[in-house]
């Protein structure tokens, strides 16, 4: 199935599989290419256990699926097993590689991308190996995107301090997002979601799977927020319930599993209640949104490290987890959602510290890695 045709459409291997922070960045970095070269073929890499099940079809990509090698952060049982996973799924990628005659290898971390980066290297057609792009969302490089980088032909991240020797670009966001008018799509976004077309509105969600912490401490202070008359679009993840209680004649407090449309979501705010994955972080700088940042209280302080660059520039709240609770809700939101020039002021820092051309920057490196291979093969 190699191509014989050297003009024909260039073929790009996304690879960011797992959760929406991998994902997200590399279906922003699909729909850059297809701007800049309408004709690309785009294919994305991923697991059976992942979020790109449904993600990447919804965003008309095609998706190849490999075996998943998740990497303990401590030495167990499952550490031993790693390099057998590891080499079924390189095969796996390899095969993937040929048939799609993968001109470059775009990688953003999780389960998928170190198979992707390994067959890329040890992947020889009639031509040179596969070029290796890299962006490193987080403010600290995760395992795959660290051994990767050491044979990658570009590597971009998000902030600098990342561990990698990295081109600093900013986290690539979806363009509906990086072009949001929050202002001229409220009305649209309040009608969409069911929300008062006036009242200011508080935005939760505790990232694709949701927060217990951000649920509980958000429908819990419901009843405080209604007589504040804000109201609340709350994302409480697919597995999750919350049971807001809202006084009569409240503004309606509207919640839901997952938000597939986040850019209405956005614009139907005034302030959001959130984790700090990357992604989450990015898309809200880049739209301008203030925020309150609870990072997650465990893991390698990673969700900390990315939200302070946006707190220090005015545009957000840093909130530790065992610090948000009900009470801290009713005390603080209706004084936030009250006072529309500390409101403005943070928007202002939140958009100095967004980054609305990630996209491009890293569609760019891919298709130049590309066309290189091309040139010399």
């Amino acid at each position: 199935m190699s191509r014989t045709d050297r003009d024909g459409p260039i073929s790009v291997v996304v690879a960011g599989g797992g959760t929406a922070g991998h994902i997200e960045p590399a279906l922003a970095v699909a729909d850059a290419i297809r701007a800049i070269e309408p004709d690309a073929r785009i294919t994305a890499l991923g697991t059976p256990r992942g979020l790109e099940r449904t993600l990447v079809p919804d965003r008309g990509y095609t998706l190849e699926m490999i075996p998943p090698v998740p990497l303990p952060r401590k030495v167990n049982r499952d550490l031993f097993s790693v390099p057998l996973r590891l080499r079924s799924s390189v095969r796996a990628t390899r095969r993937i590689l040929a048939a799609v005659d993968a001109d470059v290898v775009i990688g953003f971390g999780g389960y998928v991308a170190l198979p992707a980066y390994l067959a890329a290297r040890g992947h020889v057609l009639r031509r040179s190996r596969i070029p290796v792009v890299i962006h490193e969302a987080n403010a600290s490089a995760g395992i795959a995107n660290k051994v990767g980088a050491r044979f990658a032909d570009r590597v971009l991240a998000a902030v600098d301090g990342s561990g990698l020797d990295a081109e600093v670009v900013g986290i690539p966001v979806r363009g509906s997002l990086a072009s949001l008018d929050r202002a001229a799509t409220r009305a649209q976004a309040r009608h969409y979601f069911g929300l008062d077309p006036d009242a200011p509105t508080l935005l939760a969600f505790g990232g694709s799977q949701g927060a217990r912490t951000i649920n509980e401490a958000v429908a819990d202070s419901a009843d405080a927020l209604g007589r504040a008359g804000i109201g609340v679009l709350h994302a409480h993840g697919p597995k999750n319930t919350v049971a807001p209680s809202s006084p009569p004649g409240a503004p309606p407090y509207v919640s839901v599993g997952y938000l597939k449309r986040m850019d209405l979501a956005y614009a139907a705010a005034d302030l959001v209640i959130c984790r700090s994955g990357a992604m989450t972080v990015a898309e809200i700088s880049a739209t301008g949104l203030p925020a309150v940042y609870v990072p997650l209280p465990h893991g390698n302080g990673e969700q900390r490290l990315n939200a302070l660059p946006v707190v220090e520039a005015g545009g957000g709240v840093l909130l530790d987890d065992a610090d948000l609770t009900a009470q801290w809700v009713a005390d603080t939101v209706p004084g936030l959602l009250g006072d529309p020039d500390r409101l403005a002021v943070m928007s202002q820092g939140a958009r100095q510290v967004g980054h609305r051309d990630a996209a491009a920057a890293v569609a760019q490196a891919g298709l130049d890695a590309a066309r290189a291979r091309r040139g010399s093969s």
